[in-house]
């Protein structure tokens, strides 16, 4: 639309033609919008559960990435439609928040915006809808804190942390060395975990990988790995009880800050200043070791002759490592990060009981490992795997174990899985609609079918009758009163998740479940999409 006029100064307004209008109105614009949020939510469907499927996505550049972690697939696919995009936020944030349960919180906003539109056909207004969702939400909230169980674990009984790390990684690539993988992961965070406090700091634990090997040669490392080496080839390659220089300054004279040119018309001229520049490099030298450093990680480069200087004063140094490393490195070690060689002291050098230098197969590839370090609250995970996808995806599963890890660790609080608990949650919430005699007792009654969604979706992708399962465990949990009846993904023989150890965190599930209805309510709020072109 504009504003004109004509001959005379007297203002018209253009309307462009009509069928040309992008602009979409009333009930029109919600099924648009839940139409988008439901085509989301198919696509991560299929990756749900210890059975589910991979995607494979391929970035504009070539690069290709093959996982089934929501949040993953959400970040690298090409959505345009603003309320898809809402969706990729909403599996950003739980994974920003709780680290796991990235595809279960999609799913179930696309259940319930399936279920959404089914009642906006039937006449019911949008609001009292959003309302209803509210009122179930927080009824099988409550009930997720009823049905849960608290979990007792301790620096000498890790089996229950591990177990539930388990179950995170059961539906990853890697669920063949789950096991071992859980205990690394489980071991990382109570190396950095303050149990009092119940804290964990998650930066402390660097996870690293390097193509070759295989997937059960990955490694908890008390200390830091570099991808470096010595800078010059003859230098030691491992070192006991060294104490580490951490420098933020170059290894070389300084560069004249000026735009004078310097002539050197003789040798002697030369001879001078090499022999000056020498010196200054000599000093510097000697003042690392006049300290006692027998170990030099620098964040900035320095020259050949440097490294030969280096080598020669029996010093040995690692170049251009980078500044995260360098900070773990000093939290590891107790070292201080030095920026000026006049402020090197003794006691701001790090100590580490062995730095060792490991090259891996028949490559020159070759990592520097720093262990047994003065203060052990730093680790690395290091991971192998065949190619590069691999170890990325495996970075991926095993952030995933980390978080849930540090869950427990400030709420060891769980609910069991399998859908299970959203069975129960089903069950109970339907029975609690019953008590709201307005028109919101249908969203109610909508929310508790949508729960069903993620247990129908595991039985799905395991292979077996979705309907037909889903009736059968539900039932069996109404009959013996047994709210950890689950879907046998696993073809374990049994429905009761107890016996199948299979745990979820209790504030991941409550979190997927308010997520969700948050993010429904925004969508089933939105009547009016207006483009930019009609401005």
């Amino acid at each position: 639309m504009a504003l004109a006029f004509d001959d005379f100064g007297r203002p018209f307004i253009i309307i462009r033609e009509q069928e040309q209008k992008t602009r979409l109105r009333g009930l029109d614009a919600q099924k648009a919008n839940i139409s988008a949020g439901k085509a989301v939510a198919r696509i991560l469907r299929t990756s749900l559960g210890p059975k589910g499927m991979d995607k494979m996505l391929q970035s504009p550049d070539g690069d290709v990435t093959i996982s089934n972690d929501g949040a993953t697939i959400l970040e690298q696919m090409d959505v345009d439609n603003q309320i898809a995009k809402l969706m990729v936020e909403l599996s950003r944030s739980q994974d920003y928040e709780i680290g796991d349960g990235t595809t279960g919180v999609v799913v179930l906003a696309g259940a319930l915006l399936e279920q959404a539109e089914q009642l906006l056909e039937r006449g019911i207004h949008p609001i009292r809808i959003a309302e209803g969702y509210e009122m179930a939400s927080r009824i099988a909230v409550e009930h997720l804190d009823r049905i849960a169980q608290k979990f007792d674990f301790g620096v000498s009984n890790i089996e229950p942390l591990v177990q539930t790390c388990m179950t995170t990684l059961s539906s990853k690539i890697v669920n063949r060395c789950k096991r071992n993988l859980a205990e690394i992961a489980v071991k990382a965070v109570l190396a950095v975990a303050d149990l009092e406090r119940k804290d964990v700091r998650l930066d402390l634990i660097k996870v690293d990988g390097k193509v070759g090997g295989k997937l059960e040669d990955t490694e908890l490392i008390y200390g830091i790995v570099v991808d470096k080496d010595m800078s010059h080839p003859q230098m030691p390659k491992q070192i006991e009880d060294a104490k580490i220089a951490i420098l933020t300054c170059p290894f070389e004279p300084p560069k004249p800050k000026t735009k004078h040119k310097v002539d050197i018309d003789t040798v002697e001229k030369f001879q001078t200043l090499r022999l000056q520049e020498q010196k200054y490099f000599d000093d510097m030298v000697q003042k690392c070791k006049d300290v006692g450093a027998t170990l030099v990680i620098c964040q900035w480069g320095f020259d050949d002759e440097a490294n030969h200087l280096l080598m020669h004063r029996n010093l040995p140094a690692v170049r251009w490592v980078g500044g995260v490393e360098l900070e773990l490195i000093a939290i590891a070690t107790g070292g201080r990060i030095v920026p000026r060689f006049q402020e090197l002291t003794p006691e701001k050098l790090g100590k580490a009981g062995l730095v060792r230098e490991r090259s891996f197969g028949t490559t020159k590839d070759r990592m520097l490992y720093i262990e047994h370090c003065a203060n052990s609250r730093a680790v690395t995970i290091f991971i192998r795997g065949g190619n590069k996808m691999m170890i990325e995806e495996t970075k991926r599963s095993v952030h995933d174990a980390l978080c849930v890890a540090r869950n427990l660790i400030r709420n060891n609080s769980i609910v069991y899985g399998g859908g299970s608990a959203e069975i129960s949650c089903s069950v109970a919430v339907e029975s609690a609609a019953d008590r709201y005699p307005g028109v919101e007792q249908y969203a109610i009654r909508a929310f508790a079918d949508a729960l069903d969604a993620i247990p129908m979706a595991l039985a799905e992708n395991s292979g077996l009758q979705p309907i037909e399962t889903l009736s059968v465990v539900k039932s069996q949990q109404v009959k013996e009163n047994n709210p950890y009846c689950g879907i046998d993904c696993n073809d374990a023989g049994t429905n009761d998740m107890r016996e199948q150890n299979v745990f979820e965190t209790l504030i991941g599930k409550q979190q997927q479940i308010l997520l969700a209805t948050q993010v429904v309510k925004m969508i089933l709020k939105i009547d009016d999409v207006i483009s930019p072109s009609e401005y």
